[in-house]
């Protein structure tokens, strides 16, 4: 992207919207040096200019921000329902009575025609967007052009060939969003809306929803044209667009395929639910502790009493000054080998791990991993006085807020299906 279009900040934020989902130094420095690069040799390649051209921009109005939602919105649900559509083809195809070698000859057949029939539907169509964006294509010409090339580009792409996705986006998102602006425009003219600005909009609105990159579709679209007034419609356009996406679609139409493997993938910035949660927040403060000095047959008797509330599995072992020695399970004591006269300070065999009360739960949970334990005694300072006590299902619990507060998301798809590559900015 930032090699073809000159869109390096676009690129790093594609990168961490759709593949990396973390804002952190060992991920955006890599990717923002590799745009940097690639963008400079374009610089010194090709040119400075911005990709797409487009007349200067006026501010817009707040009706004209409304009517640019309502764009927005339009075209995040038309970003659905083409992501589908591209799937539902690539499934027919899955379907069909013939060897998979001859798919890509029919998506080709289906190229063809539709290149006879409008030869602007061939080629990447950069020049395509840049008359859109100019205000140079309008009425059923566009339409032409839209209808065709949604037509070519998802039944090509769904026969399993190689094929992009960016500037077929564009071109459908862009003069999707241009014939709205001029119906708009020629049924409501107070509202100012520009045709130009609204099918921006739409191009950047198309690739939000398809994509679920909100941030990088408002900065490319940006970058493309380099118009500082352009920011505002699309900052609202591609909102809508994102928001109805993501309330219709789970994946995106990068990431569908992988979800149908049944690969896990992130979705949204998520905090660790652990690492907000402090160890004396949860910890069980009513601790059962035992004697050092204890032997195993008395243990074994309070173990054994209908009326004991002793339920846990490990205890803090504590000496005659409440100081912690270790922690015991009920298999060390009750382990066959042990002596009834066996004192509990025989069985500890490691040196007690503990946490401390304003550790987080996700440096208590690393610890555990680290030591192997399930569970950790809380001790307070330099003091090896036992204060309280956090297991594994403490840390479970600890996450009931969360899942109370999330909407159970559907569940995806994961029946194998063959692969197609997108990627390219090409047809």
């Amino acid at each position: 992207m930032a090699a073809t279009f000159g869109t390096p900040v676009a690129a790093v934020l594609l990168a961490i919207e759709l593949l990396l989902f973390e804002y952190r130094a060992r991920s955006i420095i890599p990717v923002a040096l590799a745009a940097s690069a690639a963008t400079a040799v374009r610089l010194f390649v090709i040119s400075t200019a911005p990709a797409f051209r487009m007349p200067p921009i006026a501010e817009p109005s707040w009706t004209a921000l409304a009517a640019y939602i309502a764009v927005g919105a339009v075209i995040g649900l038309i970003a659905v329902g083409i992501t589908k559509a591209v799937y539902a083809i690539e499934d027919a195809f899955e379907r069909l009575p013939i060897h998979n070698m001859w798919w890509p000859a029919l998506g080709a057949i289906v190229v063809g025609v539709a290149g006879y029939c409008d030869p602007r539907d061939l080629g990447v169509g950069y020049e395509q967007i840049e008359a859109i964006l100019s205000g140079n294509i309008l009425g059923w010409s566009l339409v032409l052009l839209v209808l065709l090339k949604f037509a070519a580009w998802s039944i090509y792409l769904g026969s399993g060939t190689s094929g992009g996705t960016l500037a077929p986006l564009f071109i459908i998102g862009g003069g999707l969003g241009a014939l709205a602006g001029g119906a708009v425009a020629v049924m409501v003219p107070s509202l100012g809306i520009s045709i130009p600005v609204a099918g921006l909009v739409g191009m950047a609105a198309m690739f939000a929803g398809a994509s679920h990159t909100l941030l990088a579709s408002v900065v490319f679209a940006f970058e493309d044209t380099r118009q500082p007034l352009g920011l505002l419609p699309l900052l609202a356009g591609c909102s809508a667009a994102y928001l109805v996406s993501v309330l219709l679609m789970r994946t995106s139409i990068m990431t569908e395929k992988m979800s149908r493997r049944g690969n896990a993938l992130p979705t949204a910035y998520t905090v660790d639910a652990l690492s907000m949660v402090f160890v004396k927040d949860v910890m069980t403060r009513e601790v059962e502790t035992l004697n050092a000095d204890d032997h195993v047959e008395s243990v074994c008797a309070r173990f054994s009493d209908e009326l004991s509330v002793m339920r846990h599995q490990g205890f803090p072992v504590v000496d005659d000054a409440a100081q912690l020695v270790g922690v015991v399970t009920r298999r060390d004591i009750q382990r066959p080998g042990v002596q009834s006269g066996t004192r509990l300070r025989a069985l500890i065999q490691r040196t007690p791990v503990v946490t401390r009360p304003e550790n987080t739960l996700r440096e208590a949970a690393d610890h555990m991993v680290r030591e192997h334990v399930g569970r950790l005694p809380v001790v307070a300072g330099n003091d090896r006085r036992v204060i309280g006590i956090i297991s594994r299902s403490d840390l479970l619990a600890a996450h009931a807020h969360r899942l109370a507060a999330t909407q159970v998301m559907t569940k995806s798809k994961s029946e194998p299906q063959s692969m197609s590559r997108r990627g390219e900015p090409g047809l």
